[in-house]
This record gives C-alpha cells, structure tokens and sequence, in this order.
C-alpha cells in the first residue's frame, strides 16, 4: 500500500483549464472521496491518477514514486468503473483472472487469489456463469473482485454505483466501505453523490470548477463549511440560505429583506456592516409556538421523518422534523431556530465568516 499526493496539479485541453492547482494529500489506507457536480474535474483528476489523461502541469506520487510519465500498468493501481467493463464471452472466474494471465502468474497463484477474492465479495458459487446471468449488483462485484486480485497499492472507483437501483446503492455502499476495512488499501474514489461521499469516507474532497473547494472528514465539512459552495452541496436537504445583514444595534439579530429577525446565538464581529447569507441546517428548525410565524407551502412526509418547505420572511425554507405533522398547505405555523448552528457567509466572496 502506499499513500497519493497530488502537487500543483493542472490539465488543459488546448486553451481551456480544467484542473486549475490542486493539492491533495492521501494517506497510506485511507478512503478518500472526490465529490462535486458534473464538469468539476473530480473524474479528470482521477482518470490523471490512472495513467489515462497526461498531465499538463505538477506532480502526482504514488508512494515515494513521481508517476507523471509511468504507464497505467506500471502505477501498481486497479481501477472499477461504472460500467462494469466485463468481458461477455468469459466467466466470472476468468473476467477476475485476466489481468493475472495477461501477466503470466502461475495457475495455482491465479486460482488462489480468484478464490480468496470471490469468499470475500460472496461470489464463490457464480465463479462458472457468465456476466449476463448475473445482476447489476453481481457484476459490479465482479468488477471489484477483478481489481482485488491484482493486490493493488491504491483502488480507484470511477462512479461505480451510477448504474444502480437506489436500493442496490445502499447495500453497494456498505460493501464496499466493509470491504476497504478489510482490505485497508488505500482508495481514491470518484462521485457526485454527496450521500455517498457523507456514508463511505474518511476524507472528502470537494470540487467546483477544478479547485478544491474544501477537504476534510464528512462531519467536519457538514458541520464547518468553508464557503456557500460546500454548504450547499454538502448535506441533504441541502442547507437554507437567507440574504440580509446583522441589525446595527443588536448583534445578536439577523434581519432578513423583509424586516424579520433571526437569531444569531454567536455574532461575528467581522460581519458588521456586510451584507451576509444566513446559513442554517433544516434539521436545526423546529415547531415552537413562541417562534416565528411561517406559512406552509409544501409537506412531505417520509414515514421517520416529515420535510416541509414553509415561507419564512419572504424566504422558502426547508424543514425537518422527527415528528409527524399535522398540518396543511397555506397554513401558518410557527418556527424556532437553534441560533447556535447558524453560519454567516460573506455575501461577496462566499466565505464562512468565524468568530
């Protein structure tokens, strides 16, 4: 095993930028995931890793390794990709041997890790079918096995769960987070899924444009957002975001476009004066009869839980509560706040102002 660092690193095609500096570092065993919408360059900079795109500019290491100029098949890493890629005409022992016979390993060693393998993923009796007698979740486990058998230094996992059920993701999720405990190989893995990426890692890296926005565990990127950017794509329901500025006279009062007053429990000195973006997590919301007056616009329970959307201040926010509610469309309830989970953002840069 080996850990991965990725210095200054920049790609172009032609004219246009893409990867614009990144630094990211990777410890030896530890699962890191690079998350952000789609165009972001989470998959360039994996596919860079890889040996499949060149790099314009920087360092990627492997290890005490610089792999900039190093075939893919010389980089001592194993790859799974979203579409499975299995071969049609081989079995499941054969589609997970491939790679061992392209390099001539001796049959016994071949057989022996297809088997340790196949006990590990539970696909020790569907080593003798084909891929198109097995389900979508089977050959994604294929597709692992085949990369575990090359005993890699580092995995790296390209959108494998896009072409999933959302019933088969969650369980996809939790095998392969049990599988990297197990394994304990250090592993760079690719989505947009911010669930994903909040259930698997131990590190997330967020990008947005080809920068890296913010790194760091899941909670610590849930619970201390650097920029708007990240506390609106961490999280689901994502973050609600009020435009207005703290009251000259009471620090402790955000005041929205409308005059309403929100609580702020920790004022920031450094965000008198500016214009701000109330940030506040849906769960941080509650029913109060002493709150503030809201109008329901949209409830939808989820059987453990109830979200609803209501008109706060002239502002739609998103609610969630534990409780069933008991309330309907157009009607008026009234909210509390935890001012001490609100953040305040700089308008103009984005940036989470601190105390």
């Amino acid at each position: 095993m080996a850990g991965v660092d990725f210095v200054d690193v920049r790609k172009s095609f032609g004219q246009f930028p893409v990867i614009k500096g990144v630094n990211i570092e990777i410890e030896d065993g530890e699962f890191v995931i690079l998350v952000g919408p789609s165009g972001c360059g989470k998959s360039t900079l994996l596919r860079m890793l890889a040996g499949l795109e060149n790099i314009t500019a920087g360092e990627i290491r492997i290890g005490d390794r610089v792999v900039n100029r190093l075939p893919p098949k010389d980089r001592d890493i194993a790859m799974v990709f979203q579409n499975y890629a299995l071969y049609p005409h081989m079995t499941v022992a054969d589609n997970m041997a491939f790679s061992l016979m392209l390099a001539n390993k001796p049959r016994a060693d071949i057989d022996k890790r297809v088997g340790v393998a196949a006990e590990i993923l539970g696909l020790a009796k569907l080593l003798d079918r084909y891929p198109r007698q097995l389900s979508g979740g089977q050959r994604q486990r294929v597709a692992m096995g085949r990369a575990i058998v090359r005993d890699p230094q580092v995995f790296l996992f390209d959108e494998p769960l896009s072409n999933l059920d959302a019933k088969l993701r969650v369980a996809m999720r939790a095998e392969i987070k049990e599988l990297h405990q197990r394994l304990k190989t250090t592993t760079v893995y690719v989505t947009h899924d911010q669930i994903e990426a909040m259930t698997m890692a131990d590190k997330i890296v967020v990008m947005h444009d080809g920068i890296v926005e913010q790194i760091g565990a899941p909670l610590e990127l849930y619970d201390h957002p650097a920029n708007l950017f990240v506390a609106g794509f961490i999280g689901s329901p994502a973050m609600n975001m009020i435009r207005g500025r703290l009251h000259p006279k009471d620090p402790t009062a955000f005041m929205t476009a409308d005059g309403t007053a929100l609580p702020v429990a920790r004022p920031t000195a450094a965000a008198r004066g500016r214009d701000l973006v109330y940030g506040l997590r849906p769960e941080y919301m509650s029913l109060d009869p002493n709150g503030l007056p809201a109008e329901v616009v949209v409830i939808e329970p989820t059987g453990y839980e109830t979200q609803m959307i209501a008109r706060l201040g002239g502002n739609d926010v998103t609610c969630v509560f534990r409780e069933r509610v008991n309330a309907k469309p157009g009607e008026t309830i009234r909210l509390g706040i935890d001012g001490a989970h609100v953040h305040l953002f700089d308008a103009e840069t984005g940036r989470r102002l601190f105390d």
